[in-house]
């Protein structure tokens, strides 16, 4: 079996409050990537896990990985050898620990089937797993896990990722949120709501990474039709009309700034 963990960015992250629970109160506009990180998986007498690829080293608990656990949650008569190559940056804003668990759920299902409660069970991984299930453009509210499917017209643009290598936990960055509600996702297709809408964790990531500005301003003077930051950061977006565009912006970024990350694709 083989899955691709789809790159999760944020087109838009509005946060509304602080929950007496600890959380924060979300509205979001998740999409996808067609680019992730791999698994490929085998029957076997018991679960067990390899990781491989570019940002293996920075996985230093492989039990503690979000693939085992879900393993862990998910009953089947036999175990899966999986192998992870890890293409996407740890602490990035991709949610690529909640889309490697969320692969493991595909597999799962297409072999054995869920769980009655598999939604539950992919909640208490992460707030971004339920939505990285199926990889489907979709607003998602309270801390990320009431979804609601969205019109879809941003589908195949081709998009930009750039990462300036530089971890950045989620906790630190919605601890330094100001706490002003700056007001509801807009409404309207995906187009419309990435277009109107912001990334309410921007200025925070910023204060604790400033690396972040100057990833914006090198997208920003590419022919991009929207740079914004995907999640909690540090791992930046930019949006092009055609694939010759993207292509002309990533070799741009390349040539002047070697040492980021960066990855192309299109939106599924």
């Amino acid at each position: 079996m083989r899955e691709i963990a789809y790159a999760k960015i944020n087109l838009a992250l509005h946060v509304r409050r602080r929950r007496e629970d600890g959380y924060h109160e979300l509205e979001t506009l998740f999409a996808f990537v067609d680019a992730g990180d791999e698994l490929t998986a085998r029957r076997s007498e018991r679960d067990e896990l390899i990781v491989v690829g570019e940002f293996a080293t920075e996985i230093a608990d492989p039990f503690g990985n979000l693939v085992s656990k879900a393993l862990a949650k998910l009953p089947r008569p036999d175990g899966l050898s999986i192998t992870l190559e890890k293409n996407l940056p740890v602490a990035a804003g991709l949610g690529g620990g909640s889309a490697d668990a969320a692969a493991v759920f595909r597999m799962v299902r297409d072999t054995h089937g869920l769980p009655e409660d598999w939604r539950q069970q992919a909640a208490s991984l992460g707030a971004d797993v339920p939505a990285c299930i199926d990889s489907l453009a979709c607003i998602g509210r309270g801390t990320g896990t009431e979804l609601e499917l969205v019109e879809n017209d941003l589908g195949g643009t081709p998009v930009l990722l750039v990462n300036p290598r530089v971890a950045l936990s989620t906790g630190p960055v919605f601890a330094a949120w100001d706490g002003f509600d700056r007001g509801p996702l807009p409404e309207g297709t995906a187009r419309d709501i990435a277009r109107e809408g912001r990334n309410d964790l921007e200025a925070p990531a910023i204060s604790l990474c400033p690396e972040i500005s100057g990833v914006l301003d090198v997208l920003r003077e590419t022919e991009a039709v929207l740079v914004r930051m995907s999640g909690s950061g540090a791992t930046c977006f930019a949006l092009y009309r055609d694939a010759d565009t993207r292509s002309e912006a990533a070799a741009r970024t390349a040539r002047d700034c070697p040492n980021w990350w960066q990855l192309s694709g299109r939106l599924r």
